[in-house]
């Protein structure tokens, strides 16, 4: 079964950039490959088919040029990879609040009994700065992290530990971006102090961490409970990615007792997740129950290991993505299913009564798999017959999903099989800010892969002979304005043929094909 392109995306598939150098609203010293000509079409279209019911800093009329303004323009010739990248945009931007506390970001669009100040929630807080890294103007993300550590941590009742998370790795992962390294000195003695905490609320005698479904954004899982206190592939990745961040972070700023000491509890948590949650039979990372034993059944949440790089680089580990394009497995019409498709379980808590993790499509999960299988094709030696072409066709079926009777639409989960947002037509589930897709696209579909030092890499995943053209422009990186395009004849972009990469306007590195490319800054 195919997803039925909506007719929206084809229309603005037509206005999509151009080859023109008509400068963009951002002031640089070179002056940008792509014009602001598809995004601007692509807002107006947004903007005529919303209502417009919540409005926060940044009204539908001032979109356009708020986001010509902060985020990277992308042009290439899948129009539904393209406009839901611009669609993304313009959903995360009506969750961008201006507060006494500084700029957040909402998680619903309407108001939610269980959120904190702000109508502020921190289960998809990694998502939300790992895509906000990317807008020009440092300060929303920073501002949101500092309200996470010192206004909210001030409350009677904190909310930042409501939800598992990986706020250490996504600093770090802003500080690989922005290279503000005054910004980490000034954050990290709270961001020890929060790695702190979460020992002394969740880690047991062994150095393991147990969480309850719910509390991992997750609940109505088929290995879990509101009330059971499982040790699972998700916290104990999550304090992993945290712990490795933490020592680096400690060595950027010259801390030597607090990177080795992070750096020992990454290491110490790493081998803990590969003896104690890998079920060999199975090939694949579980959940083990409070009682003790694995989870019978595998869920999406074992790929979650590969978000930070977690496992060996062996045969064994790589075998799980088989799991992945298997349609007993992970691979649905609609995407990438929350458990396999094989388990009695699948399906069996309900149909969006809840918040039902039990199989059906959400797309906070999608974010963080597909992260993983672009750090197992990016890193990794041994993929299993992974490959390029299966990222594509993921992300694409993804970007598809964002629809709904034919229109644009983000939502909390869906219906594997036809796509139905399983909340229906519920005001809470409309713009759903839970999840990641620019990120995805510029880290691993156009493949920039942040670094601290002063190197730009690019590893793109499109297929070979897939695509004639790409371009990211307008990437706001160390202080640079990168641009990184593929023209297969040289004459889309008139910048010669291949892979090239830009800083202000100088190219710095190239390649004859779509593979691994190094240049210095």
């Amino acid at each position: 079964m195919q997803l039925r392109i909506p007719s929206f995306l084809v229309l603005l598939g037509l206005l999509g950039g151009c080859n023109s150098t008509k400068p963009t609203t951002q002031t640089t010293s070179a002056r940008p490959v792509l014009t602001t000509d598809g995004l601007r079409a692509s807002v107006a279209r947004f903007n005529a088919l919303d209502k417009e019911d919540v409005i926060n800093l940044v009204p539908n009329a001032q979109t356009a040029d708020w986001m010509a303004a902060q985020v990277p323009l992308f042009e290439c010739p899948d129009s539904v990879l393209q406009q839901t990248y611009y669609y993304r945009w313009w959903t995360m931007r009506k969750h961008l609040k201006q507060t006494p506390d500084g700029y957040v970001f909402t998680e619903f669009i309407t108001p939610m009994k269980h959120a904190g100040t702000h109508n502020t929630i921190s289960s998809a807080l990694g998502h939300h700065l790992n895509e906000g890294r990317w807008l020009h103007d440092p300060q929303y993300v920073n501002q949101y992290t500092k309200f996470w550590l010192y206004v909210d941590s001030k409350r009677t009742a904190p909310k930042l530990h409501g939800f598992s998370s990986w706020l250490q790795d996504a600093v770090y992962e802003l500080y690989k971006v922005q290279t503000d390294k005054g910004f980490v000195q000034e954050v990290l003695p709270a961001l020890t102090a929060d790695y702190r905490l979460w020992e002394k609320e969740r880690m047991l005698p062994n150095g393991m961490f147990w969480q309850y479904d719910v509390k991992d954004a997750m609940e109505e899982s088929i290995s879990g409970g509101r009330k059971e206190k499982n040790v699972r592939p998700t916290i104990n990745s999550y304090m992993y990615g945290n712990a490795k961040a933490l020592a680096a972070m400690a060595q950027l700023t010259k801390n030597d007792t607090l990177e080795r000491k992070y750096a020992q509890k990454a290491e110490q948590l790493r081998q803990l997740v590969n003896t104690t949650l890998w079920d060999n039979k199975a090939a694949f990372y579980k959940v083990q129950y409070e009682k003790g034993g694995l989870c019978e059944w595998r869920e999406e949440l074992g790929y979650i290991p590969w978000y930070f790089s977690l496992p060996p680089d062996e045969p064994k580990y790589a075998n799980q993505w088989t799991q992945l394009t298997d349609e007993a497995g992970f691979k649905a019409p609609w995407g990438i299913t929350t458990a396999e498709r094989r388990a009695p379980g699948f399906r069996t808590h309900g149909s969006g009564h809840g918040c039902e993790w039990d199989g059906a499509v959400w797309p906070y999960a999608t974010t963080q798999t597909l992260k993983g299988l672009a750090n197992l094709l990016t890193e990794y030696r041994n993929q299993d017959g992974m490959s390029a072409q299966i990222y594509y066709d993921e992300l694409r079926k993804y970007a598809a999903s964002h629809q709904k009777n034919g229109e644009p639409y983000l939502g909390e989960y869906q219906d594997e099989k036809n796509g139905e947002w399983l909340k229906g037509d519920n005001p809470r589930s409309s713009y759903y800010n839970h999840s990641g897709f620019a990120d995805l696209i510029i880290t691993g579909l156009v493949g920039l892969k942040p670094r601290p030092d002063n190197v730009v890499e690019v590893f793109p995943l499109v297929p070979a002979g897939k695509w004639d053209y790409f371009c990211l422009d307008q990437v706001r990186y160390h202080g640079r304005l990168l641009t990184v395009l593929w023209d297969k004849t040289g004459t889309k972009y008139n910048k010669g043929q291949g892979l090239r990469i830009f800083a202000d306007g100088k190219e710095i590195g190239h390649a004859d094909e779509l593979k691994r490319v190094t240049a210095k800054l």
